[in-house]
């Protein structure tokens, strides 16, 4: 008879259940103790149930630009609507894509919904504007005049280095680039110089030559004392400051502004192209010169015109008035330095980009070039009093059902019962943990498709324990006893408890891709569940069973074990009796 191989086991082995215990212990600490230190200790709310507005905006194009609604672009204005409405300073607020032509705004209670409705479905306005003055984000800073006479605040004129080389444009008074302090550091160079060309850079016969006046050439570059003051005041860290500078101020007028991430603060000269006026924007890496991620633009031929003109005067400026500021929804992306005019109508700006960087600014400058609009289709208004009914109704229905499963387990399963209930609580609370942890980390609201989404899924995870039950219960009937029959049976119901799963994760993926709105939170929850059904049973339902299997009351079948032989439906098979041998008696 040949030795059974070294490592493995036989299929009535008991394995390390014990292991396997430890494992979803501790992962079930880790996530609870995170869901507390992060203060996610509830999850997050959908509209339907915490109450506030949600807005579905339909995009439409232009005439003669039939293909703009695509991917990208409803991904570009979607990433620009969260920035508004959480402008407002309003937490949690979401604007999302759905399908190809719709972007869901979620705003929860608390929000002037007028408002909100006429933020959000607005086009995005982009604009090139002069910087007139910088300075870091200080509430009360005092801006000190440059020596052409307009006010500057930039603390540190070195940390807008100049990305071109080759001889500066005559008569530049631009500082020289500082090469340690590349992290803000952007300069717009001719795309000429991009491709590798290296051509002098020359002035056009266009740009005027310096003034010492506050206003060179076509700019005016002085900064009235009203918004000068507004300036001083301004703090970029305050979302609502932040939001509301500029706000009021058209195209023509100067105006104050935040950078996005709230780290500066400008003043910033009359518009002098417009985003409409940019043809193309893309994130390319430049191998060439080395410059890295830029990001090149082109212009159609009024923006081209006004562009060589404008970067030609502020070439001849001294920082910071040789920048030309990106502003976007009254925001500034981007403020490069300009060290010769531009011209040929194609542009790249290049500094310390990364790969996503340079692709978000790309699609910034993009969108202000889009030809879309958007249309309010459905505004609906969720009262706090109606989304709590609703809640509680939806945990009442959810206790309840719980309810019903546990009182047939006990009633079916006996003993049994208790090993699949604490696996339906250690479910739950995997489930609960993770929900809250998913609200903050990608904006997962619980809405009511989702607690019945959960809902189902308590009998889909009853049901893998049933099979398992079950499985051991044949066992038992073949005469097995109780310990090789919980090996044994467990392959079989491995194989059921996947391919039912399987088809029930399918389904959940196949509804959320193929769903919009709120059905696809039904389907979330009901695929994060599956999952989270196949985690218990592999480590806390088979080894909880194999462990108790050696317990007395388990292993010799006591009547409310659940695994007794009348309840298991086991009938000793009759012992047959051999008959002594017949023995025939001769007569003499």
């Amino acid at each position: 008879m040949a030795a059974p191989k070294k490592g493995r086991r036989s299929p009535g082995a008991d394995g390390h259940p014990g292991r396997a215990l430890a494992i979803i212990l501790i992962a079930l600490v880790a996530l609870t103790g995170t869901m507390f230190l992060s203060g996610a200790k509830t999850p997050r709310l959908g509209i339907d149930l915490a109450g506030g507005t949600e807005i579905t905006l339909t995009a439409k194009n232009t005439p003669g630009q039939p293909n703009a609604i695509n991917p990208t672009n409803m991904k570009t204005a979607a990433d620009i609507m969260n920035k508004r409405v959480n402008g407002l300073g309003v937490s949690e607020a979401t604007a999302q894509t759905q399908g190809n032509k719709n972007i869901v705004v979620d705003i929860p209670k608390g929000t002037n919904t007028a408002q909100a409705e006429k933020l959000v479905g607005t086009t995005a306005q982009l604009y090139f504007r002069p910087v007139i003055t910088e300075a870091a984000n200080t509430p009360a800073s005092t801006p000190t005049p440059t020596p052409s006479g307009s006010p500057s605040g930039k603390t540190t004129p070195s940390s807008k280095p100049s990305a071109s080389t080759g001889s500066k444009a005559t008569g530049s008074t631009a500082p020289k680039p500082n090469p340690s302090s590349t992290t803000q550091g952007r300069a717009v160079t001719d795309a000429l110089k991009a491709s590798g060309a290296a051509s002098p850079k020359t002035t056009p016969s266009t740009a005027p030559s310096p003034s010492p006046s506050a206003s060179s050439g076509g700019l005016d570059l002085s900064a009235p004392a009203a918004l000068q003051k507004q300036f001083a005041a301004l703090d970029c860290k305050n979302k609502k400051q932040a939001s509301e500078a500029g706000a009021a101020a058209k195209p023509t007028d100067k105006m104050i502004a935040c950078s996005q991430d709230g780290s500066t603060k400008y003043i910033l000269g009359a518009s002098a192209v417009a985003g409409k006026d940019v043809s193309s924007a893309k994130s390319v890496y430049d191998t060439q010169t080395g410059a890295g991620w830029i990001v090149t633009l082109g212009f159609n031929s009024k923006g081209n015109s006004e562009f060589a003109k404008v970067t030609g005067e502020l070439a001849q400026q001294q920082a910071p008035n040789n920048e030309f500021a990106i502003v976007l929804d009254n925001q500034v992306v981007s403020s490069p330095s300009v060290s010769s005019a531009i011209t040929g109508g194609q542009a790249q700006i290049s500094g310390s980009f990364t790969q996503q960087s340079s692709e978000d600014l790309a699609n910034v400058l993009s969108y202000g070039a889009l030809p879309l609009s958007f249309t309010t289709s459905t505004v609906t208004t969720v009262s706090p009093q109606l989304g709590g009914e609703q809640l509680h109704g939806g945990l009442i229905a959810g206790a309840f059902g719980l309810a019903l499963v546990v009182l047939y387990l006990l009633a079916y399963y006996r003993g049994l019962s208790f090993v699949a209930v604490l696996s339906l609580v250690v479910s739950a609370a995997l489930t609960y943990s993770i929900m809250s942890l998913l609200g903050p980390a990608i904006g997962f609201a619980l809405s009511l498709p989702a607690v019945c989404g959960a809902i189902v899924a308590i009998g889909i995870t009853a049901d893998s324990f049933i099979v398992y039950f079950e499985r051991v219960r044949d066992e038992l009937r073949h005469g097995r006893s109780l310990g090789p029959a919980v090996q044994r049976a467990w392959p079989r119901a491995r194989r059921t408890i996947l391919v039912s799963d399987f088809v029930s994760f399918l389904a959940a993926a196949v509804l959320y891709i193929c769903s919009v709105g709120d059905v696809k939170g039904f389907a979330f929850t009901l695929g994060l569940t599956t999952v989270l059904d196949v985690v218990v049973v592999y480590l806390f339902t088979k080894p909880l069973l194999t462990i108790l299997a050696r317990r007395p009351f388990y292993r010799d079948g006591h009547r409310w074990s659940g695994l007794d032989p009348e309840s298991v439906g086991f009938n000793a098979p009759l012992r047959r009796v051999r008959r002594p041998a017949r023995t025939d008696v001769k007569e003499a």
